[in-house]
Order: C-alpha cells, then structure tokens, then sequence
C-alpha cells in the first residue's frame, strides 16, 4: 500500500473517520493526567517558584508552533510538487490550529517572563522571531481566505509558508545563537545536560505528547472538514452550472 493512496479525498476522509474520536479521548486524557501531575504534584523552583509550572502550557505549544508550520511546509512542498489536493487542504487546516498555539506560546511566554524578566516583553531573538511567526500564520491565514480560486490560494500561500520556514526554523534556533538574549535555552534536549530535573521532565513530556495527539486530531478534523467543503462547493457549481443549461 502507497501513502499516496490517501492523497484521495474519499480514501483520506474513509480512515480518518474512525480515528478522529480515539485521538481526542486520548490526547485529552493524557493532557488532563500531563496538567494535574504538574500544577499539583511537582514542587516549587528553588529560583522561580510556582511560576516555572507554566512550563507545561508553554513548552508544548511552543514546540507545536514551530513543527505545525513545518508540517505545512511539507504539505506545501507535496501540493507544488505532485498537485495532491488533499495536501494543500492540510495545509490550509493546520494554519488556525498552528496560529493558537503561537498565541498561546506567546501569552505564557509573557505571563512566565514577567516575574523573571521584570518586563512583559523584551525584543529578545527568539520572542522576536517567534512574534514574526505568529504574524506569518495571520498572513497565510488571510491569502488563503483572499484569493477565491482554491488552486491559486494553495500556489500562493506554498511559497508563503517557505519563505515563513525561515522564522520557524530561527523561533526554534534563536536561542543557541544569539547566546545574549534573555530566553533561557531549551527546556528539553538530547544533551541530558540541559534538561529540567526529571521531576519537571516527566509531566512535560507527557503534556508534550498529549498537546501532539490533540494537534494531530485537529488537523485530522479539519482537513475532513475542508474535503468537505470543497465536495459541497463543486456540487453548488454544478447545480448552477445546470440552471443556466435548463
């Protein structure tokens, strides 16, 4: 069986179907168990204080706005380079979805910054190019509603969504290279060196992996959604089609 077997909307929307309800009991299930385990049961920082369990909020969707883009781009690319519709409404579908978590990364960036920074904001790198993100996301959101034919809105926003693969890549690198900003490095990484302590690790993780499944749900949703649309908007262009032949 090809993957490209799926790039068929009635194929797409067929196994996507029974899925869709699993992902969400899952993805809030492990998030609800990931935000207790955190908020209630982990303890105060020695330097931060019960700010630090914000981590959990901001850490994943953070992530989830960096990667949701990169999952655009590659839809885009599929889009421009084999024409699979059902690609380009993924694309379509993950903007919103990747916008929310840019604004939620951005709020409770703010609201942990605040205490620890004296200041609500700060031109720091990676909050810098993080804010370009989010303004990427509203653009790309507004050429797909502003453009009416659905082939041209796909073409345009793809080379849109590259050009904004470079904030996407600095929101995620900034802070290794541009030592001198404010932002701490990043909470999770393969050098074990610069992790949290394991008593904070475990819960974000799971809030990481709970935040991922409710994404995917979403996309998943959405997409189905969009093949939706586009099936009712070709029947509505072909029911006119015969009013005017009648």
């Amino acid at each position: 069986m090809s993957i490209w077997e799926y790039a068929n909307p009635k194929k797409f929307t067929a196994t996507v179907t029974p899925i869709i309800p699993w992902a969400f009991a899952i993805g809030l299930g492990a998030l609800a168990v990931g935000l207790i385990w955190g908020f209630f049961f982990t303890p105060d920082d020695y330097r931060q204080g019960s700010t630090v369990k914000i981590i959990y909020l901001h850490v994943p969707s953070a992530f989830l706005a960096i990667n949701a883009w990169a999952m655009m781009l590659v839809a885009s690319l599929i889009w421009i380079i084999r024409r699979h519709h059902v690609s380009a409404l993924a694309a379509k579908a993950a903007a919103p979805v990747g916008v929310t978590m840019t604004l939620i990364a951005l709020a409770t960036g703010a609201i942990w910054g605040q205490p620890m920074w004296g200041t609500w904001w700060a031109w720091d790198p990676r909050l810098t190019s993080f804010l370009i993100l989010f303004l990427f996301y509203l653009g790309y959101i507004a050429l797909w509603e502003a453009i009416p034919d659905p082939d041209t809105a796909a073409d345009l926003t793809s080379i849109l969504c590259i050009v904004g693969s470079i904030f996407a890549f600095l929101s995620r690198y900034a802070a290794n290279y541009w030592a001198q900003g404010l932002h701490q490095r990043a909470s999770l990484s393969l050098d074990a060196e610069e992790n949290v302590a394991d008593v904070f690790w475990q819960p974000l993780v799971l809030c990481m992996v709970a935040f991922t499944i409710l994404f995917l749900a979403l996309i998943l949703l959405r997409t189905r959604t969009e093949i939706a649309k586009r099936r009712i908007a070709a029947l509505e262009l072909r029911a006119r089609r015969s009013e005017v032949r009648i």
